[in-house]
């Protein structure tokens, strides 16, 4: 399996290195490794769901529709 960078990763989904790191560090991307100070994350690997948005739309729905 190949690794690549959390900045690496991060260029292409769009995204900081500091939010790969925070989706390594809560174990939300398979087959990620810390190795000394950085992480490395599978080429292949998906994006996760970036749970604070959705979170804040369905509360901003649920609000409008009561």
């Amino acid at each position: 399996m190949e690794y690549c960078t959390a900045k690496e990763i991060a260029v292409n989904w769009g995204v900081s290195s500091r939010m790969v790191s925070i989706y390594c560090q809560a174990k939300r991307i398979d087959g990620a490794l810390k190795k000394g100070n950085m992480w490395l994350v599978p080429q292949n690997a998906t994006k996760p769901a970036d749970l604070r948005v959705n979170n804040g739309r369905k509360k901003q729905e649920q609000i409008s529709n009561d």
